[in-house]
């Protein structure tokens, strides 16, 4: 079993920071650093940073709800917060997310590579297309395109970032100071990229990473998403409602892998575990309950209008929730909808819900905890978990205290650190240099 860490570099969750256990240190480096090195001593296998270009204004095109509950914001750049994470271990894998809509791919290139060097290899990238209008208009537009250009988008941006750390030979640097030769520049390649969205000389400025391509991290749930994932992600992030619908995609994305000519096993799938430990169930649903009494439907209405990219008000909320065409995050709106029409709730009511949901029904003990994981194993919906706190640190700390040991105890997770690199700890094998064509004559090959 793999296990993440989600961990948002601001208040944590909807109302995380209210809580009475949470540390009011998000603008600290203390704080990342020591929340790496509780999930490193735990054996996490990487701690993932999401981010946003934007204030959220979802909610009556006001941010004052997101400013007020800090509901997605404030959002702290996650390169310089992995970084402080990455030099505080040394071997728990760092992921931060960079959107292909508002990124340039020699940039992006660059840094990822770059860290990948000064972490020995234990860096991921976290791809998004955004779903936010308020950040397309951060940056000169006033949407978001939609959803099928953005992906087109990204699929170059992927093919020529991918180009730009394949321009350097693994074996191109020598440094050999008797002779004076520093490198074989026949082992150093320009692209030459010409296409739609991005042009793109090269070689990139960076000798290639040490994993080759640093882990990449996708979490589409639409058509779209799912075959970029497919084509591209090392391991996918996802959240469900229910274990039916988890086993469901899971399915989905390992058939889609290998119809392009990928191992299955090679492409790990992670849903989203809000877990709450008490020392048995009853300690555990009082915490929570503790949490949701945290929660207006104000909150709550925020949050999920973030994610749906759509303004909740100009519906009534005291009725139920129409269907929406176009949203953000198409698996919580999956979500929403089921939760929603199983439980018969109003828009109000979803959002007291959506406000303190914890994903996968993880609310127990150690004990139970790790029954849900392992029934999750067993009936083939997850390779592992992304791990969400209500609050930080202490739900972290509790998690590593309480359920790591019972997982151990049971042989679903590993004792230590199997290599150097992140690719190394969940199993993947090293892209070997380009390896971008196989994956771009797959595509073409499952479009005709």
């Amino acid at each position: 079993m793999h296990l993440a860490a989600f961990l948002n570099a601001g208040p944590q969750g909807t109302v995380g920071w209210r809580h009475p256990q949470a540390a009011d240190g998000f603008l600290t480096a203390a704080q990342y650093a020591h929340l790496a090195r509780v999930l490193e001593r735990a054996g996490f296998d990487f701690a993932f940073v999401p981010d946003s270009l934007a204030v959220p204004r979802s909610l009556g095109d006001s941010f004052d709800p997101a400013v007020r509950w800090g509901t997605g914001t404030p959002r702290l750049d996650p390169i310089p917060v992995i970084t402080i994470m990455a030099v505080a271990t040394t071997h728990l894998g760092v992921a931060a997310t960079s959107s292909t809509g508002y990124q340039q791919p020699y940039n992006l290139a660059r840094t990822f590579a770059t860290l990948d060097h000064l972490t020995a290899g234990r860096v991921g990238w976290n791809v998004v297309t955004s779903f936010q209008d308020a950040e397309a208009r951060n940056f000169g537009q006033d949407r978001l395109p939609g959803r099928d250009a953005r992906y087109e988008r990204a699929e170059e941006f992927l093919e020529v970032t991918t180009r730009l750390w394949d321009s350097w030979s693994d074996d191109a640097l020598i440094r050999d100071k008797d002779s004076g030769v520093f490198g074989r520049p026949d082992r150093v390649e320009a692209i030459d990229h010409r296409g739609p969205h991005f042009s793109v000389t090269g070689p990139l400025g960076v000798p290639r990473p040490p994993q080759g391509y640093p882990v990449i991290i996708q979490a589409g749930a639409s058509p779209s998403g799912r075959d970029f994932a497919a084509r591209w992600a090392d391991v996918i992030f996802c959240s469900h409602e229910s274990l039916d619908s988890a086993v469901d995609f899971y399915r989905d994305m390992k058939r889609r892998v290998a119809a392009r000519g990928r191992d299955p096993e090679h492409v790990k799938i992670l849903p989203a575990a809000t877990t709450v430990v008490g020392r048995d169930r009853a300690e555990a649903v009082a915490k929570h309950e503790a949490l949701v009494d945290l929660v207006t439907p104000e909150a709550g209405l925020s949050r999920m209008a973030y994610h749906v990219n759509v303004d909740l008000t100009r519906y009534d909320l005291d009725g139920p929730l129409p269907p929406l065409e176009e949203v953000g995050v198409e698996g919580h709106y999956r979500e929403i909808v089921e939760y929603a029409e199983r439980e018969k709730l109003t828009i109000r009511e979803i959002g007291r819900w959506y406000g303190a949901r914890t994903e996968g029904n993880m609310v127990g003990s150690a004990i139970e905890i790790a029954d849900t994981m392992q029934r999750w194993l067993a009936a083939g919906a997850a390779d592992g978990f992304m791990i969400q706190a209500t609050h930080v640190p202490t739900a972290f700390e509790e998690f590593a205290a309480e359920v790591v040991p019972e997982l151990r105890r049971r042989g679903l997770i590993r004792d230590g650190y199997p290599g150097g690199t992140l690719r190394d700890t969940l199993g993947i094998p090293r892209p070997a240099r380009g390896e971008w064509r196989a994956r771009a004559a797959s595509t073409e090959a499952v479009s005709r």
